[in-house]
């Protein structure tokens, strides 16, 4: 059996339509890809989000899955799942964990890699 090893990778994307700039409201919407390189399947059973904003503020949130979902992720297959942020500033960073159960019943901690969240800067 080969080491369990887990991909993750995000894309982010500033959500125009969905900020108030002028409220310190600034909403980004994110996409992780989790891919199994592991010759063995798991489950992802729950997450834990560190996001911390411009100003140094802190939000944590943990929970069951993600989106509603605990997929079991086969060997060399890729889940993917879209949510979304709001921040008080206009830059951030997320990083994480998820918690995973191997098809053996084992449980790993898998770390995200920090990523930043940033309004585009305008051009003028």
């Amino acid at each position: 059996m080969s080491d369990f090893t887990i991909k993750i990778s995000v894309n982010t994307q500033y959500l125009d339509q969905h900020s108030q700039p002028q409220r310190n409201r600034f909403a980004f919407a994110y996409t992780v890809s989790i891919e199994n390189c592991s010759d063995i399947s798991a489950q992802l059973l729950s997450r834990h989000w560190v996001i911390t904003d411009a100003k140094d503020n802190i939000q944590e949130v943990s929970g069951e899955g993600v989106i509603g979902e605990q997929p079991h992720i086969p060997p060399g297959k890729k889940y993917s799942y879209s949510s979304n942020a709001i921040l008080e500033t206009h830059a951030g960073i997320m990083e994480g964990s998820y918690t995973m159960r191997t098809e053996h019943g084992k449980i790993i901690n898998v770390p995200i890699p920090a990523f930043s969240l940033a309004r585009p800067q305008s051009l003028h």
